[in-house]
């Protein structure tokens, strides 16, 4: 009898969410994720003790908690997130990693970073303010990113008398919005982070609500991604040959599963020379193994001496991405220096890097309306483009939407090393028909 992906797959993964925070300046992110921090009990004594304090040299009453997460001394001094603030935290029923990201638009490319892993994102909107240009930006960043499940976040609730109307209106506007950008799956939620409503603890001011609280939607929302049942890779880190006496002609080669299972016996592509042979052992932490699957780290030995080094990718015979030196690709430029045509850089792929060069950066997208500004030249920061870079070895990408893992890529300046962009290979947005054949939950990296 086969093995199925579910009796592959680590238990303890599935009990691990990944999620952002994302809004616009003031909405009040870093208040939410601390009040979903202190409310939750993740909060250490000492931690509640210093913020405390602060908030009493600031002559606040009450504890501020955008301090939990707003640790640079620039940011308690503005009162603004600039950087991209990771914690974690754990209930009873799920463990998560929560990247609180910046709402300033300059600061577009953290929001990138920290969604880029998100299985989750919640976009907040002040409750007084609606869905404005930001909002719509980071919806959009989220639906290029691929991030499966969006909660629309309407906060400040109080300030509005709690009405109804207000949180429907701004619903519909967002739903539709990230509808058309081809969001799968869009929850949203009335809160008041400062006062706690609907956060952890249902809220007794809105009893015409009858969805779950933030933590409670955290807890049970699906985490679909299955890297067990997507299109196996393995790109190689390291080859290793002891040539010692006890491993006279031991080859192996060493690297992170990026998705899917190997077996032994199966037969393989070794990408981009495209050589074919047989795996004939897996060795993991010390002992043989028959299957591995992602993200397992690992050694796997081939029955042939072929000629593989670093950057290079094994992937089964049958199912193995084409080979291709002109990568099609939607980049968000992260770098202060701008990106132009003709411009040669380093793009880094998995474990590979070539040198390539920008051949044309044929739009640039503007995300409040979605338009594509046709050919600008160049992008500079916080720009979401598309471009055409071409490469000067071949490169095994897949899409995008097919694997976020193996469809991502990083252009970087091959004088200093600075990264320049973050791409995701092939088209922007999910098409309608793509959409629908997607299930429920969203789509499966």
């Amino acid at each position: 009898m086969s093995t199925t992906s579910e009796q592959l797959a680590d238990p303890s993964a599935t009990t691990l969410l990944r999620f952002a925070t994302a809004g616009s300046v003031d909405d009040g992110k870093s208040t939410l994720v601390g009040r979903l921090l202190h409310d939750s009990k993740s909060v250490l004594t000492d931690q509640l003790e210093a913020v405390e304090a602060a908030s009493l040299s600031r002559g606040q009453d009450a504890p501020d908690l955008a301090l939990l997460t707003d640790g640079l001394r620039a940011e308690r001094e503005q009162g603004i997130t600039i950087d991209v603030a990771y914690r974690y935290f754990a209930t009873p029923r799920r463990r998560f990693i929560l990247a609180d990201t910046p709402g300033h638009v300059q600061y577009t490319r953290n929001m990138v970073t920290g969604a880029s892993t998100a299985e989750l994102a919640v976009v907040l909107v002040d409750a007084r303010n609606g869905v404005v240009e930001q909002t719509r930006r980071h919806a959009a960043v989220a639906a290029l990113l691929r991030v499966p499940h969006v909660v629309l976040a309407v906060n400040k609730m109080d300030l509005v008398d709690y009405a109804e109307p207000v949180f429907a209106a701004i619903a519909e506007e967002f739903t539709r919005y990230a509808s058309e950008l081809g969001v799968p799956e869009i929850t949203a939620i009335p809160i008041s982070a400062l006062a706690g409503d609907n956060v952890v603890e249902p809220s007794a001011n809105m009893d015409w609500y009858g969805g779950p609280t933030v933590l409670e939607h955290l807890e049970t929302v699906p985490v679909s991604h299955d890297l067990t049942a997507c299109h196996a890779r393995f790109p190689v880190q390291y080859v290793i040959r002891p040539q010692t006496a006890e491993h006279p002609d031991y080859r192996g080669y060493a690297g992170q599963i990026a998705a899917g299972a190997f077996r032994v016996g199966e037969h393989v592509t070794v990408l981009p020379s495209g050589r074919t042979s047989t795996i004939t052992a897996i060795d993991a932490l010390g002992e043989s193994v028959d299957i591995a699957w992602a993200p397992q780290s690992v050694t796997i030995r081939l029955a042939d001496d072929i000629d593989i080094s670093r950057g290079d990718l094994i992937a089964p015979a049958g199912d193995a991405p084409a080979t291709t030196q002109d990568v099609v690709a939607t980049v968000c430029h992260v770098a202060d220096q701008p990106l132009a045509v003709g411009q040669r850089v380093l793009l880094k792929h998995t474990t590979r890097t070539v040198k390539a060069i920008v051949k044309d950066i044929p739009s640039r997208l503007t995300l409040d309306d979605l338009s594509q500004h046709p050919a600008p030249g160049q992008l500079v920061a916080n720009d979401i483009g598309r471009v055409v870079v071409r490469t000067a070895e071949p490169l095994a990408l897949d899409t995008y939407a097919d694997s976020r893992r193996t469809g991502s890529f990083l252009l970087i300046d091959p004088a200093d090393g600075t990264t320049l962009a973050a791409g995701m290979a092939g088209e922007s947005f999910a098409s309608a028909k793509a959409l629908a054949a997607q299930d429920d939950e969203g789509w499966d990296f």
